[in-house]
């Protein structure tokens, strides 16, 4: 299965896809989400979607151990994030641009991808616990950023 190593960065692509391009919009509706909650700018988004891209980068194109381990770890945040996702449409009761991708594709990535290493022994139980652990609190440490960076309200 040399194409499982890649799957990350497809996924990824999909989800900045459906998040900016089709249908888009997903600046707009975070600040609508959370108004006054973060200083969401177009360099922020840019640097945070190219790194999770390099990440992907990475996890396909290194073979060995630590490649896997970025693989779990891309794919444990990005499940998070489609989590986050849901929670967020929930709230907002509107729809959250990369929703769908999250959901339809970050999850099962996840779910499979630790099978299929943790099962067949490519990784140790211990660093793909580590992989989930670091990526699946992604979105706690990323929300703790945003109210750190929240702007004073006047």
């Amino acid at each position: 299965m040399n194409w499982l190593p890649w799957l990350p960065l497809a996924a990824v692509s999909l989800h900045i896809c459906e998040e900016f391009v089709f249908p888009g919009g997903f600046p707009d509706w975070y600040r609508k989400y959370r108004p006054n909650a973060s200083r969401i700018t177009t360099r922020f988004l840019v640097v945070i979607n190219g790194s999770l891209v390099a990440c992907c980068v990475v996890a396909g194109a290194v073979r060995n151990s630590s490649g896997i381990f970025y693989w779990l770890l891309v794919s444990a945040i990005v499940a998070a994030n489609g989590f986050w996702h849901l929670w967020a449409a929930y709230r907002s009761r509107a729809y959250s641009p990369g929703v769908i991708t999250g959901l339809l594709i970050y999850v099962p990535l996840f779910l499979v991808g630790y099978d299929k290493f943790v099962r067949s022994g490519a990784v140790p139980i211990r660093l793909a616990a580590s992989a989930y652990l670091i990526g699946g609190t992604y979105q706690f440490w990323s929300a703790a950023y945003h109210r750190m960076r929240q702007k004073p309200q006047a």
